[in-house]
């Protein structure tokens, strides 16, 4: 693939925290390698501001290799860009072409409150998962693991909703900021597995109350989130979650 370098210009969204006013700083980035991934952009832009005396661009990012699901960037539109499957710190400058404007925003929902200019807070997601999306019982060590007899239908579906990162894209792409696709991926992985029943009762019914009580909008099945998830999470997941939800209404009891 043939190798060049770009000038662009990006818009990227600037706010101090969550209690004050955002608006767009515009920034000329010269000299971008096509090469680049998009996080080492920012990191060239923002190594040219502090050399200038100003403030950097905050923005999340831990990995970069397309696990931890830190990087969230809403670009031009798009949840972590226009790479389908992919998150952002794996997008690559190859993608545009010289002249072009970016514009760059954090994840806008009320539940994901700005932290400050692109990074914004997701421990909503933790308080779900602390709700109930862990198994109680003893699973035991990897011999006892293996007796247990899973079939192999269930075991591929129950990993492929735990390959979910908590990204949050899912709430950032949907019109609603419903946190369903991400809930029910975290409740899928456990129901499918026979490790996981003890607490299926209660699971769901938690889960959703919680995911409630943090103010995410309701699911209207547009589609949006399984669209723009970089893990390719499936909607089936969010089925399976209101079928283990009314199972759980009718035989299980949500905590206090």
């Amino acid at each position: 693939m043939e190798h060049y370098n770009m000038n662009l210009t990006l818009k990227v969204w600037k706010q101090k925290n969550c209690k004050t006013k955002g608006a767009f700083e515009t920034y000329q980035v010269q000299n971008i390698s096509s090469e680049m991934s998009f996080l080492e952009m920012f990191d060239i832009l923002n190594e040219r501001l502090i050399a200038e005396g100003k403030e950097p661009i905050a923005f999340d990012h831990d990995c970069r290799e397309g696990i931890c699901g830190t990087c969230s960037m809403f670009i031009n539109g798009r949840a972590h860009g226009p790479w389908h499957q992919t998150t952002t710190c794996q997008l690559h400058m190859r993608e545009y072409k010289d002249g072009d404007t970016i514009v760059v925003e954090p994840w806008r929902s009320h539940s994901f409150p700005v932290i400050k200019d692109l990074v914004v807070d997701r421990t909503a997601f933790d308080r779900i998962i602390s709700a109930g999306g862990f198994i109680s019982v003893n699973t035991g060590n990897a011999v006892d693991a293996n007796a247990v007899l899973v079939p192999k239908d269930d075991a591929d579906d129950s990993f492929a909703a735990a390959s979910c990162i908590g990204c949050g894209a899912c709430v950032a792409a949907c019109p609603n900021a419903s946190a369903m696709l991400f809930v029910s991926a975290k409740v899928s992985q456990l129901a499918l597995l026979p490790q996981g029943r003890p607490e299926a009762t209660t699971r769901a019914l938690n889960m959703v109350k919680q995911m409630d009580q943090e103010g995410f909008g309701s699911c209207t099945n547009i589609g949006a989130c399984e669209a723009e998830c970089p893990k390719g999470i499936s909607l089936e997941n969010i089925a399976r979650l209101n079928r283990e939800y009314l199972g759980s209404v009718f035989t299980g009891k949500a905590s206090s």
